[in-house]
């Protein structure tokens, strides 16, 4: 994994990556998941997406309230971008390494 630093120099793969991300809106804050500092780091190969977002998925506030429909609408998002668009795999994880979302192309493992 990488971590995300805005002023980071990063491989094509990656650039493509992030400036898809900058489409993506936190509801909360109103900015994109990148300057809203939501993206902790990513992984990018041919085949292969792997985003670390900074949610705390085992808390109570991630559990209710508009967190929660927050972390909902960032997820589907990236996953509507990104699964099977691009990528075959996509895995999000939260700070924790806890998966928050797969998506598996059938035939794929």
């Amino acid at each position: 994994m990488k971590v995300y630093a805005r002023d980071k120099k990063y491989p094509p793969e990656y650039q493509e990556v992030l400036k898809e991300l900058e489409n993506i809106i936190d509801p909360i804050s109103g900015d994109n998941i990148l300057d809203a500092n939501l993206l902790a780091g990513l992984e990018v190969n041919d085949d292969t997406l792997k985003l670390w977002l900074a949610f705390e998925s085992n808390t109570c506030d991630a559990i209710i309230g508009g967190v929660a429909v927050s972390n909902s609408r960032i997820i589907g998002n990236i996953m509507e971008r990104f699964a099977l668009v691009k990528f075959p795999r996509v895995y999000i994880y939260d700070l924790h390494n806890n998966v928050l979302a797969k998506f598996e192309m059938k035939g794929e493992k």
